[in-house]
């Protein structure tokens, strides 16, 4: 038989749990994560105390009560997005383009853009317990995806200085805002910091953390991952919004001039970031949100799709998993494509004022999505509930949402799997940019050799060159590149 705890004052009887925090947790129905005390060290105890005491008890137990009694509530009817809120490819005209790209060019020139990277993930599906930006995915260069990301910024802030009438590159900087979480915070600082941000000034880089969340039983109680901690969980990319709000990141857009933020997933190596033509359509349309979509590939792709809420209702996104697979291959008899085609892939940009509105949104309502894992526990392992939000939770909020097809070979290329699965590995995603970079070689009048099939290997330009195959007929016309190889000043 186990012996009891010894006290703080060194006596023999266990003491009891501090009776006020004892009080509150009964309250919300938690009072079993003291179910353990008796078992517990002073040191242990503490540990306990000090967890309990660090959670916001009263959100948190708004929170669990309405995402249970949200589960099962009947789902507003979809339809597809109208025609008139996306710019499709073949209906963009080359004017149209250039007239963003200046538009855009000017807003990031006076400083009215923010780039918000979500970085939170490690890279265990890719074999690596690094920050997902970290990873190398095989370019003759060998930059991290956060090496090539830093590298279009300061591309872009080079092309709005050269279009201003400054003319100097270094007037304009875009502020970067990048959400870690507790398992990747440290060595994403470190790793910017040991790379000298890859050209950034240190002081234009934010970094702020996601936040975490209790996991839950199926009746909303703290599951406990050892007898003094509870166990918790990332509060999904979506935790982005609160994480600005709590952060005060919001008020410090607002202070620095910022009307517009650039809000990406790290996994992505064709990602544009900060582009001048998406930013300017984004101005032009007066919306209060917008996204990058691609075309869906085929009806059982998993990917969300765009869709619109009821009759007149919002936009928003809706995932594979909840799409009735009849509506998923429904045809638009008179444009031949799936009726639901627009998938979303986390390319968004937003109005900080609509930023304010959605952290305020979704604080009030407080619906979190519900996803059923085995959560590490006392008992080993339990099955229970995380609780997360995602970036697309903003989109129910938006008076007015605007779309923007690209083709999906030219800025997507995730790296979500391993090599050697199926899809979404870095090798996939190394051909996809060598492949892009090769084709803006040739259209600028250069010429490749390659000792291997040329569907295997390719061209990388540097961002330091040209940020979407612009001015490179100066360094390409004319000359021969043997591929694989860096294209770069």
């Amino acid at each position: 038989m186990k012996e009891p705890a010894e006290t703080n004052n060194g006596g023999a009887l266990p003491s009891l749990p501090p009776q006020a925090l004892l009080e509150r947790l009964k309250d919300y129905g938690q009072e079993d994560v003291f179910a353990l005390w008796d078992e517990l060290s002073p040191g242990e105890r503490e540990l306990l105390v000090k967890d309990i005491e660090s959670l916001d008890l009263p959100r948190l137990n708004r929170i669990i009560r309405c995402s249970l009694r949200s589960q099962g509530l009947p789902v507003a009817a979809i339809e597809p997005v109208p025609e008139n809120t996306v710019s499709t490819v073949e209906e963009r005209t080359i004017e149209e383009k250039e007239r963003w790209w200046k538009m855009g060019l000017k807003a990031i020139s006076n400083g009215k853009l923010a780039v918000v990277l979500l970085s939170g993930g490690q890279g265990t599906r890719l074999g690596s317990s690094d920050p997902k930006g970290c990873f190398n995915i095989g370019l003759p260069s060998g930059k991290s995806l956060f090496q090539l990301q830093a590298e279009r910024i300061l591309c872009v802030q080079r092309l709005a200085a050269q279009a201003s009438s400054e003319g100097s590159g270094s007037s304009v900087l875009i502020h970067c805002y990048i959400m870690t979480s507790r398992f990747t915070d440290d060595s994403t600082r470190i790793f910017f910091e040991n790379h000298k941000y890859f050209g950034l000034e240190a002081d234009q880089v934010t970094f702020f953390q996601q936040g975490t969340i209790p996991c839950i039983s199926k009746d909303g109680r703290f599951i406990m991952e050892t007898p003094f901690r509870v166990a918790k969980a990332p509060d999904g990319n979506g935790g982005v919004y609160s994480a600005l709000k709590y952060s005060k990141l919001l008020e410090d857009m607002a202070s620095r001039g910022i009307k517009y933020v650039d809000c990406y997933g790290v996994d992505n190596a064709l990602v544009r970031v900060a582009d001048p033509v998406f930013l300017g359509y984004f101005i032009d349309k007066g919306v209060a949100a917008a996204a990058k979509v691609v075309r869906k590939a085929y009806p059982q792709e998993k990917v969300g799709v765009f869709v619109r809420q009821g009759k007149g209702g919002p936009v928003i996104v809706v995932e594979y998993s909840e799409l009735d697979q009849s509506l998923a291959s429904a045809i638009n008899q008179q444009t031949g494509r799936l009726r639901f085609c627009w998938s979303n892939v986390c390319l968004h940009m937003f109005s900080l004022d609509f930023l304010n509105q959605v952290a305020n949104g979704l604080e009030k309502d407080s619906i979190y999505h519900l996803a059923e894992k085995r959560i590490p526990s006392i008992h080993g392992g339990t099955m229970g509930l995380k609780l997360e939000q995602f970036i697309f939770d903003a989109f129910p909020y938006a008076p007015s949402t605007a779309l923007f097809e690209v083709p999906r070979e030219e800025e997507f290329a995730p790296v979500k799997n391993a090599n050697g699965s199926n899809y979404d590995t870095p090798e996939s995603a190394r051909l996809l940019v060598l492949r892009l970079h090769s084709r803006w070689v040739v259209a600028a009048g250069g010429f490749l050799t390659h000792s291997v099939p040329l569907y295997a290997t390719g061209v990388e330009v540097s961002p330091t060159c040209s940020y979407a195959g612009e001015n490179l007929e100066a360094i390409c016309r004319g000359r021969t590149f043997h591929a694989p190889c860096e294209i770069t000043f």
